[in-house]
């Protein structure tokens, strides 16, 4: 993948069509992956272990490689992402086992059956730098993705109520209910368009066809600011229904899958008025279709898939997604077998980021949406860790440390009181920070720390040594073994014992040539930089 992500940067549009995508499984579903990625002109192979299937795709995708042993796809090295549609009961374990195989991986909803099994995903996929993206098409749709800019927009004023139903008659499944089944669709949406956890859920359902398996389930939702929702879900319905209600102080919105395109949304500028300040008088309005842009959502699904194989971006509804959703059905599943009991929220919605059970988090941090910390990391109280971090294993944040967005901190690295990482910091395994310059074991010099500041965008390679009460420049660049005993400037590339400035680097990691005047321009990216007696500055 090494390559295909370098040429990306030149020839995107050109580049998705030299991704090879395997389609693994070819049921109701996994037959519209085979014709998407197909039209995309990212199919390579499809596998399933049913030949009769694969002779049927066969004789329609002539060009298609077809493979019948999930092991043998995995040891391709031409197969760069799989896209499974296989029965929900066999995600988990394909999808894991395809992340260890340095696969990047789009599978169906819902990602697994139980939390574990999630946690377990999205693991893999941090820990082998994966993409994970999960197939909850709705957030693709033109619709939703309208309804969702027109709410930020305050449209539709002070959001109130959701309601959600999905009714049809079969298909009915022996793996999962139909809550599992049908309502991922709709709590997908529900946490996108409002952009939070809900406090409380419940769930009520009937089982009639099998009194293992629920039939018939309403599951209901309390947001913060007294917004409610509910799904109503049912595959033992007498016709198909597929409608989402949006009620606003100012606007409603209906979402009707169901309905022609141009029909598919609309807007009600109903009002409400206040007759002597006692009694509410309802006066209608005509309904407003909104103009969409006609397009298959599971079109665009498959083809951001590719955008983010190429770009190493992270997908919009990636693994962490994926398990909120996840979260958010187990809650509802517990309700469903206790009667329709109220469960509790209150500790999903608290914590935005991700905490390895081994890890130990104390009292009094501050850590920012979307960092994940893994096994066995000590994270101290008074630490301040801000977004989208990654703490790998076995690495210490000592108390009052300052890391910024961005930062991340590879296994076995103890980052001391005093040290500060700005935003977007690369710290390479078992980097070593100090913080005081004359330790005794006798003697206690905690009052004697001495700072350490790393700027932003700066590289510290693999069991390097910083030297406390040093500065690292702005986008420096450690190499592997140096020891660091002065400040590093900006840009600079300083390696050996001590640690010596030995060249230049661009902002994008690749080394610079500057010619006699001073100047060069990064061949990767193309950012233009001027030396200056030691210094060196992007123009």
């Amino acid at each position: 993948m090494g390559s295909l992500r370098n040429t990306a940067r030149s020839d995107g549009e050109k580049l998705m069509e030299e991704v090879n995508i395997a389609v693994v499984g070819t049921g109701t579903w996994g037959i519209n992956l085979v014709r998407n990625f197909h039209a995309l002109k990212a199919l390579k192979v499809v596998c399933d272990r049913d030949p009769e299937r694969l002779k049927m795709v066969h004789e329609q995708y002539l060009d298609v490689e077809f493979e019948t042993s999930f092991d043998r796809l995995l040891c391709r090295p031409d197969i760069h992402a799989l896209a499974i549609a296989t029965p929900a009961s066999t995600h988990a374990s394909l999808t894991i086992k395809a992340l260890e195989a340095g696969k990047d991986v789009f599978v169906e909803k819902p990602m697994a059956l139980n939390i574990q099994d999630g946690e377990r995903m999205l693991e893999a996929a941090y820990r082998y730098d994966r993409i994970l993206m999960v197939g909850h098409v709705l957030e693709y749709h033109p619709a939703v993705l309208k309804l969702k800019e027109l709410l930020e927009e305050g449209k539709l004023g002070k959001l109130q109520y959701i309601y959600s139903s999905r009714l049809n008659i079969g298909r009915f499944r022996m793996e999962e209910n139909a809550l599992w089944s049908f309502a991922p669709h709709d709590i997908s949406i529900l946490l996108r368009l409002l952009d939070d956890m809900p406090e409380e859920v419940s769930c009520h359902g009937g089982a009639y066809l099998n009194h293992e398996i629920a039939d018939v389930t309403i599951s209901t939702f309390k947001f913060p600011n007294d917004v409610r929702a509910h799904i109503f879900v049912s595959w033992l319905h007498p016709f198909k229904e597929q409608k989402l209600v949006v009620v606003g102080d100012r606007q409603m919105a209906v979402f009707e899958d169901t309905a022609p395109w141009e029909e598919k949304l609309r807007f009600y500028p109903h009002r409400v008025d206040w007759v002597g300040g006692r009694i509410p008088i309802a006066h209608k309005a005509e309904a407003e279709n909104v103009r969409l842009e006609e397009t298959e959502p599971l079109r665009e699904e498959c083809k951001h898939f590719i955008e983010c194989v190429v770009n190493r971006q992270k997908p919009r509804t990636d693994g962490e997604s994926g398990l909120r959703v996840l979260r958010v059905l187990d809650s509802c599943q517990r309700s469903l077998e206790q009667g329709g009991k109220v469960i509790q929220f209150f500790e999903e919605r608290k914590r935005s980021y991700f905490v390895h059970p081994t890890a130990t988090v104390d009292p009094g941090c501050e850590i920012g949406k979307g960092t994940r910390i893994w096994h066995y990391t000590h994270i101290m109280s008074g630490a301040k860790i801000g977004k989208n971090c990654v703490l790998g294993q076995n690495v210490f944040v000592g108390r009052n440390v300052k890391i910024g967005d961005g930062c991340k901190i590879q296994n076995n690295v103890s980052v001391y009181e005093g040290v500060t990482l700005e935003d977007n910091v690369f710290c390479g395994p078992s980097v070593v920070f100090t913080n005081v310059i004359n330790p005794r074991s006798e003697v206690n010099r905690k009052d004697e720390f001495k700072p350490t500041l790393v700027r932003k965008g700066a590289t510290l390679g693999a069991n390097c040594t910083i030297i406390c009460g040093h500065t690292i420049g702005r986008y420096a660049f450690v190499g592997a073994g140096a020891v660091v005993t002065k400040d590093v400037p900006d840009y600079a590339l300083v390696t050996g014992v001590p640690a010596k400035v030995v060249g230049w680097m661009c902002r994008c990691g690749v080394k610079l040539q500057f010619n006699e005047n001073g100047y060069a321009n990064c061949q990767a990216c193309g950012k233009e930089y001027l030396a200056e007696k030691d210094e060196v500055r992007e123009i």
